[in-house]
C-alpha cells in the first residue's frame, strides 16, 4: 500500500449471530487495509434471529477496541455501498468449495458493475472452518453447547434470546 492512499475494505454479511469465524476474518483483514467496514445486512430474504439493531449492537460489542473497524447497516447493492465508502476491496470468506462456487459468479457481477472493485477470499483459520451462523443457531435453539463457536460478547445475546419464547409461524398456529 502507498502512503498517500488509504484502502478500506468492506466485509459484508447477515452476522446472524456475529461467529468467531467471523471474527477472525474481521481482525486478519485488520492486518491487510487501512480500515475495515463490517457491513451489516438488512436482510429482507432470510429470516434472521436477530434484528439489525440487534445485530450492529452485537458487532460493535465485539469490534469495540478496534480502531481500524466501523460498523454500518447496509441495504441494496454491495456496490453502492462500495461507491459511497470510497472501498475498493470486498472481503469475503469462503469454508469450503461450495462457498467458493456462490462467491465467485458474484465478485464477478459485483467487479462488472463496479471496474476496479477486487474480492478478497479468505479462508478461516483450520478450527473455524465449520463454524457458521446458521449452525451456531441451531445448536442454541436445541440448548447446545454453542459458546465455543462466538466470541464471548455474544454469549449473552443467545443466551437472551434462548430465553424468549419461540413464536409459531402463522400456518401452525391454531384458528379456533
Amino acid at each position: 500500500m502507498r502512503g498517500d492512499l488509504m484502502t478500506t475494505a468492506i466485509y459484508p454479511g447477515t452476522f446472524d449471530p456475529m461467529t468467531r469465524g467471523h471474527e477472525d476474518l474481521v481482525r486478519r483483514a485488520c492486518s491487510l487495509f487501512d480500515q475495515l467496514i463490517v457491513a451489516v445486512a438488512i436482510s429482507r430474504s432470510k429470516s434472521t434471529w436477530f434484528d439489525l439493531q440487534e445485530r450492529m449492537a452485537i458487532a460493535q460489542a465485539v469490534f469495540a477496541g478496534e480502531a481500524k473497524v466501523r460498523i454500518i447497516p447496509f441495504e441494496g447493492l454491495l456496490v453502492d455501498v462500495m461507491r459511497r465508502e470510497c472501498a475498493k476491496v470486498v472481503i469475503r470468506g469462503v469454508r469450503s468449495v461450495t462457498d467458493f462456487d456462490y462467491e465467485v459468479p458474484m465478485a464477478g457481477m459485483n467487479r462488472r458493475m463496479l471496474p476496479g472493485m477486487e474480492t478478497v477470499f479468505l479462508l478461516p483459520a483450520d478450527d473455524l472452518a465449520h463454524v457458521s451462523g446458521s449452525l451456531v443457531r441451531e445448536i442454541a435453539k436445541m440448548g447446545g453447547p454453542f459458546e465455543p463457536f462466538v466470541p464471548e460478547e455474544v454469549v449473552p445475546w443467545i443466551k437472551q434470546r434462548q430465553n424468549q419464547p419461540q413464536k409459531l409461524p402463522p400456518s401452525t398456529q391454531s384458528s379456533a
